[in-house]
This record gives C-alpha cells, structure tokens and sequence, in this order.
C-alpha cells in the first residue's frame, strides 16, 4: 500500500524594490533558513528569476532537499494572485506584464502562488501579528510605495482582478503631484517615501528658520524622523502634513469598509508619534461620525522582513500542490 507522505516546509519569498528575501518555514511558522540579496542587481527580470531560482534550490538542499518542500509563496508590488502575474509595477525594475508565477514553477519545478504584497502582509499579520483574531480590519503597508488590503468577515477581498486595495493610487490632490503610475494626485505621491522628501524641499524652499534637514547628507524618511527626535520644527512639519493627509484617506476608506483597526506597516511607519499622532487626529477629523473613536490605529510588532516572509509562506500552503518530481 502507497504511503503518502505529507510535505511540512513551505518557501517564502518577498520581493520588494531593495531586496528579494526568501525562507524555508515548516508548518508551524518557524523559519528554518533564510537569505537575501539586492532585486536591483537584476534589471532583467529573467535573469532575476534564473538567481532567484538557483538560490532557492541551494537553500532547499541545504535544509533537507526538494522532497520536504510543499509549495512556494511569494510576495511582490503590483502582483495579482488572479493572473499569477506582475503588472505593469510602478517601483520595480522590470516594466510591463511579468508571468512571474508561472516562470518560478517552470524552473523550479513546485506550486507558486503569488500575491500583491500588501495583500501577503496582512495575511502574515493575521495568521502571526496584532490582526490575530480579527475579522475586519485593514492592512497599510508604508514604504517606497502605499499598498493595502482589508479583511471582511474574516476573509481578505482581492477583487475581481486581484488589485482591492491600491489604496496609494487614490487621488488625494485634484492635480496634484505626478505619481509613478503615471496618474496626478495619488495619496502614494504624498505619503510614499519620495512624497515624504517631496514634502521636506517644499518646506524647507518656503522658509528660511534654520533646520537640521538643511545639513542632511541623504535625505530620507529615517532621517527626517531623527531630525524630528531633535526638535526639529520644520522636520516635525513635514510629518504633521504627511499624517494631515494620511488620516483623511484612512477616514475615507474607514467609512466605506468600517474595520475594527488600521494596522501600519512598513519602514515609514516607524517614524512613531511624528507620524502617527497627526494622523489619528486628522483620522478622527474626517471619518463618518458612527465610527468616530471606535477604529484602532496601531503599529505592527513585527518586523517587516519577518512578517511578509511568513505571508508569503501562508500563501504558500493555501495553493494547490504541484510537483515535476512526483
């Protein structure tokens, strides 16, 4: 009688604009091995998934060989877990439509599901993070770019096309700043770390008080918040606009999906209070007035990396099993 044998290890990847991660997790959530390397030493997006392929065998045989591994998970900006592609992505290298899950299935020869890394973020946040045990809530994830995705009665909505939840094109500013997706206006041109930059010229163009930002050597959303941590007024002003704005697209897309929180994600979101305490008041300023005080802003606790590589590795298991090796 043919035994079968149940696989109990998953890979994960996340793919972001500086760096792909991939890990091996066992079915508990564990992660048993883990690398990285720059996505931007690959404009070629074949000869990304050639590396990336090649690396994720490496790690598999390293850590107890292809017949221990279930299926692949991945993470990415701009993906649709409907096409199982990339799509015309505004922050990554390669442009266009990309067959991504597709191309790691024929190479690595295993299931790979792939999914808009907002939407893999919330499910690691759900599965492991402060989403656990919610039924509605929303995920924004605050970086480069400004993804989200919402969870309704326990399940997270992708769409018709696998894209809910681009909330960092909504337009904000009726001809507004240009956005990387070609469109005026987006909340991601404001709230994005190249809108937060943005933000800090123009002030520090319309005064002259002095300000630490002045002397910074590569301005960023890090710095500007070590700038704030100084005292720094014009500093502090850059964040109280960005939360101003911020607050108002949460109050919009509260009132329309009324979550029980708004969980931050991302590097942005670690400017803390800088941040987070003009976005709440302007949140509360502008949300429908049935929900006034009774949606939870908060911060995730675990670290990004971690946090999108055990998504990706959720994802992974909730894909049909598929293998060239059976």
């Amino acid at each position: 009688m043919y035994e079968y044998q149940i696989k109990t290890k998953v890979v994960g990847v996340d793919i972001s604009n500086e760096s792909t991660t991939y890990a091996i997790v066992d079915i508990r959530g564990n992660i048993l091995a883990e690398e990285h390397f720059l996505t931007s030493d690959y404009p070629d997006v074949n000869n990304f998934v050639t590396a990336l392929s090649d690396k994720i065998v490496t790690l598999v045989e390293a850590n107890g060989g292809y017949e221990t591994i279930r299926s692949i998970g991945v993470s990415s900006p701009s993906a649709s877990s409907v096409s199982g592609c990339i799509e015309n992505a505004a922050n990554l290298p390669w442009k266009g439509i990309v067959p991504l899950s597709a191309m790691l299935r024929d190479r690595i020869g295993l299931a790979v599901g792939l999914s808009n890394d907002a939407h893999v973020s919330a499910l690691g946040e759900y599965t492991f993070g402060c989403a656990h045990g919610m039924k509605n809530f929303i995920i924004l994830s605050l970086g480069v770019g400004l993804g989200s995705c919402f969870f309704s009665a326990g399940d997270d909505h992708t769409g018709h096309n696998g894209y809910a939840g681009e909330f960092g094109h909504t337009c904000v500013v009726n001809h507004g700043r240009k956005c990387g997706c070609g469109h005026d206006g987006c909340l991601e041109a404001y709230v994005g770390a190249a809108g937060i930059i943005n933000t800090a010229r123009e002030i520090l163009a319309e005064s002259d008080k002095p300000s630490l930002m002045r002397d910074l050597e590569k301005m960023s959303p890090r710095t500007i918040k070590e700038c704030c941590d100084q005292g720094d007024e014009l500093a502090i002003e850059v964040y109280r606009r960005t939360g101003e704005i911020l607050g108002l697209g949460l109050a919009n897309y509260a009132s329309i999906v009324d979550p029980e929180a708004i969980i931050l994600t991302g590097g942005i979101s670690h400017a803390g209070k800088w941040l987070i305490d003009p976005t709440c008041e302007s949140f509360e300023d502008h949300v429908f007035g049935n929900l006034r005080g009774k949606v939870k802003i908060l911060v995730s606790k675990l670290d990004d990396r971690e946090r999108d590589v055990l998504g990706a590795s959720a994802l992974a298991w909730s894909v049909p099993e598929y293998s060239l090796f059976k």
